[in-house]
């Protein structure tokens, strides 16, 4: 299935080029990776980051609800498309119509495919919550510029999704919930594809039909994996999850391709770029990969807190803390991200070894 692949890249590309005439609108959804700010909207949630030292490289300085020091990848993405990043969909006021007609961030950290992932963060905008804002955003559009230009629109909008790492990270890989005793291995990542191709389907017939699909990155060498290894390496069994996941998300690609009509998705690999940024920090420019700059590697929690301590120089650090990049490893990653979208080749998903 890679012509489809082939034209969404050739279509990106042309929308990008076009920009000069008419802005290029993208519709976020997803986790902590990409979310700027709607946790902040949500009173009773534990998985919120709008506290110091987050925001500590960001412009002004200060937490924005962006779970790293600086930008996100979609932030950097949009700043090379040349567009705003898109604002968190709760920021918007009612009377605002006309902000969902230029692109809308609807990820939420703590996020999950299943809406039982992240359940002790007690509030968070789960992928189908997030589907039912972008609906409501829909209408929105409707009333504002009419039912065909909203559809016109959506159709040629770009959809970047990136969800599933909360999955394992903050369900199945948990002890203490319900779904890793329920669960084999096999049978969690086949109600996740199950589950996530009634999703893609209902963005669909809201009207997407430009999807880019990020898949996981080597969740086994994230901080608060490494610290379940008494070596401090990278939880091998993890990662080999991960990249049967990663697998099946680009056969479910191609099953979409075949049952929606004008449907153009996209898998980005985002695991041996993440890999190798872990494995050859040097050769990017940083010195530690096993450790976050915020000192806050443990089982239980992992977010930077204000009372942690810093590292002295956060350039040089891939992870700011045990779950997410440090700004400057989401610019190499964001490089690599928008290289291959742009390649004018799709990524193909890596096969799981033995």
């Amino acid at each position: 299935m890679a012509m489809p692949g082939l034209a969404f890249a050739t279509l990106i590309l042309a929308a990008a080029t076009s920009m000069a005439s008419a802005a290029l609108v993208t519709f976020i959804f997803g986790d902590s990776l990409t979310e700027v700010g709607n946790n902040n909207y949500l009173q009773y949630s534990l998985a919120r980051s709008n506290f110091p030292y987050y925001g500590i490289d960001y412009v002004g300085g200060q937490p924005t609800g962006r779970f790293t020091n600086g930008r996100t990848i979609g932030d950097i993405i949009s700043e090379k498309l040349g567009i705003s990043s898109p604002p968190p969909y709760l920021s918007l006021s009612q009377n605002n119509d006309d902000a969902v007609l230029k692109g809308v961030n609807f990820a939420s950290g703590g996020a999950g495919i299943l809406n039982d992932t992240g359940l002790y963060f007690i509030q968070r905008l789960s992928f189908d919550d997030q589907i039912d804002n972008f609906e409501k955003a829909k209408e929105t559009m409707k009333k504002k510029i009419g039912e065909v230009a909203a559809n016109r629109l959506c159709n040629e909008a770009l959809f970047f999704i990136g969800i599933g790492s909360n999955d394992y990270v903050n369900n199945f890989l948990q002890p203490f919930l319900a779904d890793s005793q329920q669960y084999t291995a096999d049978e969690f990542r086949e109600l996740l594809i199950s589950t996530l191709y009634k999703q893609l389907s209902r963005l669909y017939l809201l009207g997407a039909r430009k999807m880019v699909l990020h898949g996981l990155g080597p969740l086994g060498c994230i901080p608060s994996q490494r610290v379940k290894s008494k070596t401090g390496e990278c939880l091998k069994r993890v990662n080999q999850w991960i990249l049967e996941f990663n697998s099946s998300v680009q056969k479910l690609i191609a099953s979409l391709h075949q049952r929606l009509p004008n449907a153009q998705l996209i898998f980005a690999d985002t695991y041996p770029a993440v890999l190798d940024l872990i494995d050859n920090p040097r050769k990017y420019g940083f010195k530690v990969s096993n450790t976050s700059c915020c000192n806050v590697d443990t089982n239980i929690g992992g977010l930077c807190l204000p009372n942690s301590k810093l590292c002295s120089n956060r350039s040089e650090y891939v992870f700011w803390d045990a779950f997410h990049p440090s700004d400057k490893a989401n610019a190499v990653l964001a490089e690599e991200l928008f290289s291959s979208l742009f390649s004018g080749a799709p990524s193909i998903a890596p096969t799981p070894s033995n």
